[in-house]
């Protein structure tokens, strides 16, 4: 059975189908062909068009590892708002099975397994205050703060203000970056954060 030979994958969070290809040595359509079997039949899971998971190295997947997949299902995009936050310990509020991403491109949702991949488009203008740590694009503590709170002023969002962590914001970061979102967000801010 060809999924034996596949256990150099066991390493990857994810793979394309070319991988598979070149693992096997079979053509990239065959691959594909392959690679849809197995999803079928519950062996892969499908993230996108073209890549794939082992079913068993998704049920063993990290937080940060989920992260990454997160950044790969909508490009680009990074991870912040409720997820942000509870990633650096700023809300009491925690997520299971819930990943949420700004993104320049669209609002979207993703369903793998129990697994949720929420998108939220941002202007170009407020797609700012991310970086990339340990192999992830994810918002700076502050900037997923702003991001969740400028979803709830449009009634987009819901936000667990009383779960915040407000007084560790870095304030000498979170001030300048404000001035950019739309007045209702700043009213919203000063008043949680008493600025």
């Amino acid at each position: 059975m060809n999924y034996a030979k596949l256990s150099s994958l066991r390493e990857k969070i994810y793979f394309p189908a070319d991988e598979v290809a070149r693992v096997l040595g079979i053509q990239p359509a065959s691959a594909r062909v392959l690679c849809s079997r197995y999803a079928r039949q519950g062996l892969f899971y499908r993230l996108k068009r073209g890549f794939f998971t082992l079913a068993e190295k998704w049920k063993a997947l990290t937080r940060e590892e989920f992260f990454q997949v997160a950044n790969l299902l909508q490009v680009p995009s990074y991870i912040s708002f409720t997820t942000a936050l509870a990633y650096y310990n700023l809300t009491t509020q925690t997520q299971r099975n819930f990943w949420e991403s700004a993104a320049r491109k669209r609002t979207r949702k993703f369903q793998i397994e129990q697994d949720e991949f929420i998108y939220f488009k941002l202007k170009p203008e407020l797609y700012f205050g991310f970086e990339k740590k340990n192999g992830v694009f994810i918002a700076a503590p502050e900037k997923a703060f702003l991001d969740a709170v400028y979803l709830c002023s449009l009634g987009r969002y819901s936000l667990d203000i009383s779960a915040l962590e407000t007084g560790k914001f870095d304030r000498g970061r979170l001030k300048p970056w404000l001035k950019r979102y739309p007045g209702k967000t700043q009213k919203m801010v000063k008043k949680i954060c008493r600025i």
